[in-house]
């Protein structure tokens, strides 16, 4: 079947959820991917930050076939080892003492929003309000969709479920304005992902954690997108001087198999057997997967390769913003980056890198984000910038 007619199949079957781009992908090889015409491509968005160590790592691949050979699936009525071992893992390398797994990021952020109503319920009084920043994203459930500060978001499915306060992002004042005797938790992004990754201040989410403290109330941290080593540490929080009550993992924990954790610091551990579960959310596969992507990122210190690397990419798309006056901003952490303009012409350079061989994402329509593999090599950003420089040049100078 040509590449068209898929296309043309998808649009008779698929409810209208997405905005895709013309690229049927068929196989992928650490930053590479290929469509169904053979086309090859530079891949710059890494299934939106979830191929940490790229297409098919052999480490992966690896555990999967292991796992996949002798249990697939087990209920959680049952103790199974791949998942007491990630669970290990994450714990022995994070400031959290408890976790439990699932299938998603909003999963994980619908879960860890559960236990704050919970610890608020048994140790606040009652509390149940959580606050939220403007342009956080924290997943597309009803309540997340709530949680999520983005009118866009919110507006199809008003009325929202009640209890979610959204405040301004980087503004530790207006958290303080916000907070009362119901709040129970503040919910922040160390770096805002879908918001067009936005940098907070370098104190910001110390003063936030501190204003925690003072209150009584849990510091939860949705590290969905900035954990696993994305912006050049093993968490995000680690760069702040900061440590969450609850911090949120998915995207990058499984280089590609969906699973989500949320993990929580023993005082903020609340939950009783029955009070939260999941059918599939810790299985055998996913486990194993999951714990071979994070022990090779931990033994071959990818955190570390991912800040320079990242610094490197940072430097050469400055280098790009000197030569575009419309180009208004380059800002990111390790492999989390995006490239502002002061035009509307994201989704067309997206297109004329794909022309190119080039994946990126248009995460506004002024602004593009990288995501790459966080085994992306300095060369492989060197091509990376070459396509771009080539695009823009072609839409200051287009030809007629």
């Amino acid at each position: 079947m040509s590449q068209n007619n898929w296309q043309e199949l998808e649009q008779k079957l698929f409810l209208r959820t997405i905005n895709r781009v013309p690229v049927t992908l068929v196989r992928g090889k650490g930053a590479l991917a290929w469509d169904d015409q053979g086309k090859e491509y530079l891949d710059f968005v890494g299934g939106w930050a979830v191929n940490s160590l790229g297409h098919c790592p052999p480490v992966v691949v690896k555990a999967l076939e292991k796992q996949a050979k002798t249990l697939i699936q087990a209920s959680n009525q049952f103790y199974t080892i791949p998942q007491i071992e990630l669970a290990q893992l994450l714990i022995g390398h994070s400031c959290l003492d408890r976790v439990f797994f699932c299938n998603s990021g909003a999963e994980a952020n619908e879960g860890a929003m559960k236990l704050a109503r919970r610890y608020g319920k048994l140790r606040l009084h009652g509390a149940y309000e959580i606050l939220t920043t403007y342009s956080s994203f924290h997943g597309r459930t009803l309540a997340m969709t709530a949680a999520t500060g983005q009118s866009k978001f919110q507006e199809p499915y008003i009325p929202l479920p009640d209890g979610f306060i959204n405040v301004e992002y980087n503004n530790v004042e207006a958290i303080k304005r916000a907070t009362s005797e119901q709040t129970c938790a503040v919910v922040l992004e160390p770096v805002q992902g879908e918001g067009g990754v936005n940098i907070p201040g370098d104190d910001y989410l110390q003063k936030v954690q501190d204003w925690c403290r003072e209150k009584g109330i849990l510091f939860i941290l949705d590290e969905v997108q900035t954990g696993v080593g994305r912006t050049g540490t093993l968490f995000a929080y680690e760069q702040y001087g900061v440590e969450p009550d609850i911090m949120t993992l998915a995207k990058g924990l499984g280089s590609g198999v969906p699973i989500g954790a949320f993990l929580a610091k023993e005082e903020a551990s609340v939950f009783s057997p029955g009070e939260h579960g999941s059918t599939f959310g810790g299985n055998p596969l996913v486990c194993a997967a999951a714990y071979a992507t994070l022990k090779y990122i931990i033994d071959h210190k990818i955190p570390g390769k991912v800040k320079r690397v990242g610094n490197y990419f940072l430097t050469r798309l400055e280098s790009l913003k000197q030569q575009f006056d419309f180009i208004t901003e380059v800002r990111g952490r390790g492999l989390l980056i995006a490239l502002e303009f002061n035009q509307e012409i994201a989704e067309k350079l997206v297109l004329a890198c794909i022309d190119r061989g080039l994946l990126v994402n248009n995460v506004k329509p002024n602004a593009l984000r990288f995501m790459p593999p966080l085994i992306i090599t300095e060369k492989e950003v060197d091509k990376a910038i070459g396509i771009l420089r080539d695009v823009l040049e072609e839409m200051r100078n287009p030809k007629h």
